[in-house]
Parts: C-alpha cells; sequence; structure tokens
C-alpha cells in the first residue's frame, strides 16, 4: 500500500479522535485496554463502547418484536423469562439463572368497548379495562356523574351517586416540571377509584388516562379492590375520549354511558426473575435491573423494554471492557413489576434468607430517554457522596443527584421485606421525563417510540455508575 493511501485511510480517524479525544477505539489502536483507576478515562471508555459498539437497541428491538407485549402470567411473560435467560447466557457471563415466584394471572380478554346512549357521532369512545378488574358481565349501562378527586364523592354522597358511573376526569398537572409528579399527583384516582365508588353505590368508575397529551390512546395500568366492597368494573378513557364525554354530559346530564367488558382474574401462576452475574473479589452484591413483564397495550418498549435493556447492556459493556469488580455485579431481570411486584418481594426475601449482604441497588424503569442522573434513596452522606461525582460525569449529561424513590422492584430491599437493610444505597436511573406518559402503559409505547442513541447513552450511564460505586463504595 503506498503512503499516499496510508494517509488517505487515517484521515477519518483524525477526524473521529479530534470530536472524541482518546477513545476506547483509539486505546485498542495503541495497543493498550482502558485502565479502571483513572475513572475519568475508564468512564469515557464507557461511553465509547456504548456509542460505537453498543447492543442495547437490538436487545430492545428483539425484546418487542419477538416478544411483544408481556404481562404477568401470560403466555408472553412465559416467552419473555426463556428470552432473558437465552439473551443473557449468550453473552458469557459467570453464572445465569431463575429465580421461581408466583405471580398474579389477570387476562383482559376479547371484548371491550365504551359507547354513549343516546347516539351521538362519533358516539364510540376509546376505552381499556384496568388491570386487576373485573368484567362488566355484559352490557353495562349507566348515566354518568363527573368528578375531580376521590374527595368530592363524600361530599356527593349515596343520593347523587348510586347506581351511576363514576367519571374520575382530574387531568395530570402540567405545572410541573417532573411528569412523574404530575403522575402522582392523579394516580390515586385510577387505583383506588372503584372500590371510593363503590362504597356510594356506583356500578363503575371510569378515569382520565394518566397522560399529559391529548390523543386517543387509553392507557391502562393497576388498580385495587378493598376487602368487603363490592367489586364493580373499572376503566380508562383516553384523554381525547374523557374531554369528549365531559363535554356531553355537560350539555346532557341525562346522557348514559354503555361499557361492556370480559376482562377476569385467574389463579396465580409460576414465573421467573431472570438473573445474571458477574462475580467479584468479594461476596457483597452491586443489584441492578428492570423489570420484564408489561402491560398488555403496545410492547412495553419504554416501561420497562428500555431498563432491560439498559442493565443488560451495562453488564456487557463492563464485560467488554475486561473489567474487574470488587463487588458480585447482579443482573435481574424482575418479572411482575406492573401488577404485584411479586419479583421484587420475592426477591428481597431470598437475600434475607441467604444473609446476602448488598452494596448498593440500581433500578432503571423510567423510560430511555436522554438520561439526566440518579434519584438516590440513601442516607445524607451517600447523597453527598454521590454527588461528588457530578464534575465526572457531567459531560455526558449526568448533573441530576437528588434524593428520590429509587424503583418499584429494588424497594422491598430496605422495607419491609428485608429492615435490617435500611441504610442500604439505592439509585433510579433518571431519564428526561417530558414524553415519557405519551407512552406510558398504551398502545403508543412500541419499539419504534424509543431513539437508538438516546437509549444507549442510558445504559452507559448504567454502567458508569456501577462502575464507581464498586470502585468508591
Amino acid at each position: 500500500m503506498s503512503k499516499t493511501r496510508k494517509v488517505l485511510l487515517l484521515i477519518p480517524l483524525l477526524v473521529f479522535l479530534s470530536f472524541t479525544g482518546k477513545s476506547l477505539f483509539y486505546e485498542e489502536m495503541m495497543g493498550s485496554a482502558p485502565n479502571p483507576e483513572n475513572k475519568e478515562k475508564f468512564i469515557r471508555s464507557i461511553f465509547d463502547e456504548a456509542l460505537v459498539n453498543g447492543e442495547s437497541y437490538s436487545t430492545l428491538r428483539s425484546l418487542c418484536k419477538d416478544v411483544g407485549a408481556r404481562l404477568s402470567g401470560s403466555p408472553a411473560a412465559d416467552s419473555a423469562v426463556a428470552w432473558g435467560y437465552r439473551t443473557l447466557s449468550n453473552y458469557g457471563f459467570d453464572t445465569v439463572y431463575l429465580q421461581e415466584i408466583l405471580v398474579p394471572h389477570w387476562e383482559r380478554g376479547t371484548v371491550e368497548s365504551a359507547w354513549i346512549d343516546p347516539g351521538y357521532t362519533p358516539s364510540r369512545l376509546d376505552l381499556c379495562a384496568l388491570g386487576g378488574s373485573v368484567g362488566t358481565n355484559g352490557k353495562l349501562t349507566a348515566q354518568v356523574i363527573e368528578v375531580q378527586g376521590l374527595e368530592e364523592l363524600k361530599e356527593l354522597g349515596e343520593a347523587k351517586i348510586k347506581g351511576k358511573i363514576v367519571f374520575y376526569n382530574r387531568p395530570m398537572d402540567p405545572r410541573f416540571i417532573k411528569t412523574f409528579k404530575a403522575y402522582s399527583g392523579c394516580v390515586d384516582q385510577r387505583y383506588g377509584g372503584a372500590s371510593e365508588a363503590a362504597k356510594y353505590g356506583a356500578v363503575a368508575a371510569i378515569c382520565r388516562s394518566m397522560n399529559l397529551k391529548e390523543d386517543e390512546h387509553p392507557h391502562t395500568g393497576s388498580m385495587g379492590y378493598k376487602d368487603s366492597i363490592k367489586k364493580i368494573p373499572a376503566a380508562a378513557l383516553s384523554t381525547e375520549s374523557a374531554n369528549r364525554l365531559s363535554k356531553i354530559i355537560k350539555s346532557n346530564p341525562e346522557a348514559k354511558l354503555v361499557i361492556e367488558m370480559d376482562c377476569k382474574t385467574l389463579p396465580d401462576k409460576k414465573s421467573y426473575n431472570v438473573i445474571a452475574e458477574i462475580k467479584g473479589a468479594t461476596s457483597n452484591i452491586i443489584a441492578f435491573g428492570g423489570h420484564l413483564d408489561s402491560w398488555d397495550k403496545g410492547e412495553g418498549a419504554h416501561d420497562d423494554g428500555a431498563g432491560i435493556a439498559h442493565s443488560c447492556e451495562a453488564l456487557r459493556i463492563l464485560k467488554a471492557l475486561k473489567y474487574k469488580p470488587k463487588n458480585t455485579l447482579r443482573c435481574i431481570f424482575f418479572m411482575n413489576e406492573e401488577n404485584g411486584n411479586r419479583g421484587g418481594i420475592s426477591y428481597a426475601m431470598q437475600v434475607k434468607a441467604n444473609n446476602e449482604k448488598h452494596t448498593a441497588a440500581i433500578e432503571s424503569d423510567a423510560g430511555g430517554f436522554s438520561p439526566r442522573g440518579f434519584r438516590i434513596d440513601g442516607t445524607k452522606e451517600q447523597i453527598l457522596a454521590i454527588a461528588q461525582w457530578r464534575k465526572i460525569l457531567e459531560p455526558y449529561g449526568l448533573h441530576e443527584f437528588i434524593a428520590g424513590f429509587a424503583g418499584v422492584d429494588i424497594s422491598p430491599l430496605k422495607r419491609r421485606e428485608n429492615p435490617a437493610d435500611s441504610n442500604l444505597l439505592m439509585l433510579g436511573l433518571s431519564p428526561d421525563s417530558q414524553r415519557y406518559f405519551d407512552y406510558h402503559h398504551s398502545d403508543a409505547d412500541v419499539f419504534e417510540a424509543v431513539n437508538q442513541r438516546e437509549l444507549e447513552l442510558g445504559s452507559a450511564s448504567m454502567a458508569s455508575i456501577i462502575y464507581l460505586i464498586d470502585k468508591e463504595f
């Protein structure tokens, strides 16, 4: 090869290095591996590996397209467990195994519709059953009474509610910059609305979808019944249909809503958490993961296929960089976060029974959008220690290190199931939240809604925080 040709071939490499600095690619060209003792350079190598050789997007595509929606107890959830075991095994981690659990088994059925009587154009509304609801046992027809929250029921009383469908129409508050706060502010009407309405003789409860956007997608989610209170059907309306129904019943209070759903609950079913490990120099554990199950709407891409891809890829990246951890690194695909958290509870119980010691637990369950930082559930000293990493991580867009709830799946590790670990450090990956509830629990949550680069950045962020905790705690 001529000298001129060699120079021409090196030009793209030099341009690449001018933008990236000393990347992993550069290190490999020079014949040296990244040095884990130099935190800044090793984190640079983590992001290089994710952005140049990343596999989280292909992992997510496989989960969404080869398995699809995977509600606990369903055949698709069984397929997801097999997929998870196969995917983790193919990476050659030190060990991959299953933890058996029992999960709820609720089925949506084949009939799910709602329309207004007398006829309007259009008369049909976009509705879906809430997870755990009973069916309507045929068509259920009744007048509708609109409320803005649970507290209004007591003011109205049985005389105005009995025999009617209660319509909870309190929207998510758009003033919150963090949309999860807006979600927390009105999700009570979805979860507890049916039993509260039944106290006053309501025949069904419907709620506005948890969504800041006005569209035609109804968003499902978990709901619960209180013991000794009659179980009535519970469903969600799309934000578009909620607005339309509200206008109709204001102009015509005599209008009736017809609902038909044949959902049902079956006996609990055996399922599994899927776990992979890279063994550390000590027996202490850094656990991290997301939930393998999803609702039966869409493909569970952001909720929580992204968390599965983040966690699997974080372990792959550290293995690819030949990192030798101090702690055992344990990646967990939890089953049944959406309607019971049996996977998280069972895992915490097993940890307690085996007398295992966790250095930290990390969860990704807030979507595959651009990572912004981490929510930290820990002591004041732990939060301050992690906040000091801002200087290292800020070049990658990670600047939010604040106290907050880390995640549903890992929460039992320091709560009821394992109170001895009350000082356990727990973190939750915190991506940008502005679009999350456009997709959450709906048919819109599909693979195509996830951006590849944003997903890969999330995986690198997970790997980086695992590495830093392993080095410093």
